[in-house]
């Protein structure tokens, strides 16, 4: 059972609460859901109804869970659960990569693989120091010694460390060298490891075991939570069925199941489920098109000399293309793969006050660009709505804000010529950039058919955007408005028969449904963003760089300039010229280059372009 806080509720309220649920011999767990504060029940007897609990003063309503699973359920828990490891978040809009070898072999061999896993994308380093093998003649792992030996790859790379608990007798060490613990597959239904588990500050993940049902699983991360512990992830790694041609059998039904059933993140191990090497890939990106929030991949360099499951560890040029793959993958469903994840944290204060850690964004919570936010810097900023896109830029400017997220390129209608203008007038930097797959959802008041709208609101670029879909609705009226956000708020305050297309986030922050999600026509609808600051730093070396250039009004002078990128064999991806603002018929030239041009290599770049152009200025290297 949950009980469901008054906003109002007083010190007092409280206290009462509390000392009624320990006279009735109540366990209980203190979560915050969608802003309010819940009350979770659970004993082997719990003495009152709910009404009775409904009665106590405080207490808004009080919500019996139906499900077995009942703090790891959804009906106890709405929003997604986001665990914290080390650095990193596990949930959210941003793919966790955790990868490294099966088992600590040497101190060498842990941080070379470290640090290929890292510059290629992983934010979490697995490897097991104790391994519980199915033949006792097996290396078993170094133990105690390949604790310290993670702890040291921590030290020196900045990876958050993953590693398996086989004993209760183990977690005292745990506690003192490693940012995860894992129970494996074999262990998932060891009960006293399980609750010892609850007991711990570590997060934990949790695989599934190798016959186990979704229910039976679910029943294991309820007993870590039940001791405390609800920082749980929860590992699909393959089940034991008929099929003999890969080690398991990887259930990614799973994933859309367990997103209905659990708030727990969810992440998929395709090594240990396939056990061939050559499928880890597909299985991979797979798991991230069904919705996987993390991915857990065994990589070598040397996998024919791995002293443990050497035949389904990558590469680490494989791990590589895997993770450039998935960051295509990742926004097709709404999420992104980021390399800089662990860079940011360099220079992203922990503290979130005003002047140090606010990103200033577009329009309301719930837009895109709220989402673009979200996708770049997690938890770590808090989002500052502003009116307009100046209003961002003279905000990072004047340093009330730390960042901004603009828009500066839509995949259908094209570039944001405002925020190249700019970009132009105002001394900030880009430094760095994400794409957002732009879907548009109608959505109605909750449980409304479709069939009983009769208005639907919607800015006027997106009703030009569902034609295909509006078309259908023959005995509806559209009407524009400002902007999608907007259109759910007004939405929210209007009748049943009321409508709006917008974003799904935008749902979930009114509690409206989504009737019906990808109207749009075009489904290659994706829009660039770019982050803002005052100044570039944490990062040691970027992929991309942006500059703006003029050159003279002479035939061929922006061949010129185009011949050095050829002759240095760095690719542009983006050209477009703006005119200067108050000197009519000249010109300035955006140019997005596939280079570090402030890398020592790419000097003679720089100086070569100054010779041919009238002025030059680096916007951002990323």
């Amino acid at each position: 059972m949950k009980l469901i806080l008054e906003s109002t509720i007083t010190n007092a309220q409280q206290a009462a609460i509390d000392a009624s649920l320990a006279t009735d011999g109540c366990i209980v767990s203190r979560i915050t859901d969608a802003g309010r504060r819940i009350i979770g029940i659970t004993a082997a007897r719990v003495k009152r109804n709910a009404d009775a609990y409904a009665d106590l003063d405080g207490v808004e309503t009080a919500v019996p869970i139906s499900t077995a699973h009942k703090l790891v359920s959804r009906e106890f828990k709405a929003e997604d659960t986001l665990v914290k490891a080390g650095a990193v978040t596990v949930g959210g809009d941003r793919i966790a990569i955790i990868a490294g070898p099966c088992a600590v072999e040497s101190r060498d061999q842990a941080m070379t693989i470290a640090r290929e896993v890292k510059k290629y994308g992983a934010v979490l380093f697995r490897g097991g120091a104790y391994k519980p093998r199915s033949s006792p003649y097996s290396f078993q792992g170094l133990e105690e010694e390949g604790l310290k030996i993670l702890a040291q790859v921590r030290e020196e790379t900045g990876l958050g460390v993953v590693t398996e608990m086989t004993s209760p007798a183990q977690a005292e060490l745990m506690e003192k060298y490693v940012d995860v613990v894992q129970i494996g597959a074999r262990n998932m239904q060891n009960f006293e490891l399980l609750k010892c588990a609850g007991k711990m500050s570590k997060p934990v993940v949790l695989k599934r075991g190798l016959a186990a049902t979704i229910q039976e699983w679910l029943m294991s991360a309820e007993y870590i939570a039940a001791g405390g512990n609800t920082n749980i992830i929860l590992c699909e790694r393959g089940i034991r069925t008929f099929e003999p041609y890969t080690r398991n059998t990887l259930d990614l039904s799973a994933i859309p199941v367990l997103k209905k059933l659990t708030h727990l993140p969810i992440v998929i191990d395709p090594s240990h489920a396939t056990g061939i090497r050559e499928k880890v890939a597909p299985m991979a990106r797979a798991a991230v098109a069904a919705g996987a929030d993390a991915l857990m991949i065994e990589v070598h360099s040397d996998p024919d000399k791995a002293l443990s499951d050497g035949p389904q560890s990558l590469y680490p040029e494989q791990f590589g293309n895997l993770t450039r793959d998935i960051y295509v993958i990742a926004p097709v469903v709404g999420k992104q793969l980021d390399f800089n994840y662990l860079k940011k944290k360099e220079f992203i204060p922990d503290t979130h006050t005003q002047n140090t850690a606010a990103c200033a964004i577009i329009g309301e919570p719930g837009t895109y660009s709220h989402k673009a936010c979200l996708s770049y810097f997690g938890n770590d900023v808090t989002p500052m709505t502003m009116m307009s896109f100046k209003e961002i830029f003279t905000a990072v400017k004047n340093n009330s804000a730390s960042y901004g997220v603009v828009p500066v390129e839509n995949s259908l209608s094209g570039s944001v010529h405002e925020n190249y203008d700019l970009l132009q007038t105002h001394n900030l930097k880009i430094i760095g950039e994400m794409t957002i797959r732009i879907k548009h959802a109608l959505i109605t008041h909750p449980g409304v058919d479709v069939s009983a709208v009769k208005t639907i609101l919607a800015p006027s670029h997106v009703i030009a955007q569902c034609q295909n879909y509006l078309v259908q609705m023959t005995a509806t009226e559209i009407l524009p408005v400002r902007t999608g956000v907007s259109a759910v708020k007004q939405t929210k305050e209007l009748d049943p028969s009321v409508a709006a297309i917008g974003p799904a986030m935008a749902a979930e922050i009114f509690d409206m449904d989504v009737a019906h999600e990808s109207i749009e026509d075009n489904p290659m609808n994706y829009t660039r963003f770019a982050v803002i600051a005052r100044e570039f730093k944490g990062h040691k070396k970027a992929d991309k760089t942006s500059i703006i250039f003029s050159t003279g009004n002479r035939p061929g002078a922006l061949l010129e300039v185009m011949q050095i990128f050829s002759d240095h064999h760095i690719n542009l991806v983006k050209l477009e010229s703006r005119p200067v603002a108050g000197k009519p018929w000249e010109y300035l030239f955006y140019a997005d280059l596939e280079a570090d041009l402030d890398d020592t290599v790419s000097n003679p770049v720089l100086d070569a372009l100054s010779k041919k152009v009238e002025t030059l200025r680096v916007l951002g290297r990323y």
